[in-house]
């Protein structure tokens, strides 16, 4: 197995989604962003922009380029 940008890419990707996802339902207030999001736009919307934006597009990013990278080896 060739070890490349995609791998690297896509891996870390899939961890940040991971870490910001495990890291929202366990130390909230750790999350800045998370915290302005939802003074700005309420508590539900700014909640659910949050999920999408830091745990969804890059889970779903990393996967994506790790099919890439596999798919082309």
């Amino acid at each position: 197995m060739e070890i490349g940008l995609n791998l690297i890419l896509g891996a870390g990707a899939i961890l940040y989604g991971l870490y910001t996802l495990v890291t929202r339902q366990i130390a909230p207030q750790k999350m800045t962003k998370l915290q302005s999001l939802k003074q700005s736009h309420g508590e539900k919307m700014g909640f659910s922009i949050h999920i999408i934006g830091y745990s969804v597009v890059p889970i779903v990013a990393g996967a994506l380029i790790l099919l890439a990278h596999f798919r082309a080896l």
